[in-house]
């Protein structure tokens, strides 16, 4: 599975000034400035530019200056560094409210690209430093995205490690659908914006065998197709014990 050939520098996204709806946002619950009373929420909106991508358009890549931090407000991102040997390993998939840079120093440690078309709040990095300062209940609430940013991290790594490639599909499913719940999506039936390529990429497979895992808990009545896109849960007290995860049924 190869890597997908980066956009030029100059298709990537452009950014427009501030679009004056945060108070409005559809994820500002738990987004960053879910910290921010409502009459300070202008202070952040202040600071921000608004951007747009396109599916498989890049936001940032690997190495790149870290010069701003997002928050995703429509969309999705994959995460994902280039292996040596030309393929990619995605590390993540970002969902919105979702905060990108927590884990950065002075140059990003992963490629961001768009799953879908995606909206995002930019925030030029110096003057969110300054806000923070200013407001420590938005240094806070930083803390707390870390915090669950290590724990989507570790539980990534407990599905790289299942032995089987059932296992690991099996666990995917229930970790997006815990992620999703907790984003306030609908689960039901189970949306799969991103492509089978995706999966096999973060799940360290290849394609053909997550298209085989996929048959094989459909034909143990485990969930069903109804297309590509979507999967329906049938037994999830079934899919849980064959992921071998510690969920409530």
């Amino acid at each position: 599975m190869s890597a997908p050939l980066p956009l030029p520098r100059d298709h990537r996204a452009t950014y427009r000034k501030s679009c004056g709806i945060c108070a409005d946002c559809n994820v500002r619950h738990m987004a960053i400035c879910d910290a921010l009373e409502d009459q300070n929420v202008d202070r952040l909106e202040r600071i921000m530019t608004a951007r747009s991508l396109q599916a498989n358009e890049i936001l940032v890549e690997e190495g790149d200056p870290r010069q701003k931090v997002f928050s995703l407000a429509s969309g999705m991102l994959r995460l994902y560094s280039d292996l040596p040997d030309g393929r990619r390993q995605i590390a993540g998939f970002l969902l919105p409210g979702d905060y990108l840079g927590l884990a950065d120093d002075d140059t990003y440690s992963q490629t961001a690209e768009a799953v879908i078309p995606s909206t995002l709040c930019a925030f030029p990095i110096r003057d969110m430093d300054a806000l923070m300062e200013e407001f420590p209940r938005l240094k806070d609430r930083l803390h707390v995205m870390t915090r669950t940013a290590l724990k989507q991290a570790r539980n990534s790594q407990m599905v790289l490690g299942r032995l089987a490639p059932v296992e690991k599909v099996a666990s995917f499913l229930l970790m997006l659908s815990a992620r999703l719940e907790e984003h306030g999506q609908s689960t039901d039936p189970l949306p799969l914006v991103m492509t089978r390529t995706d999966i096999a990429d973060y799940l360290g497979l290849t394609i053909e065998t997550v298209s085989r895992s996929f048959t094989k808990l459909r034909m143990q009545g485990l969930i069903r197709l109804p297309d590509s896109h979507l999967v329906e849960i049938v037994n999830r007290r079934a899919l849980i014990a064959v992921a071998g995860l510690d969920l409530p049924a």
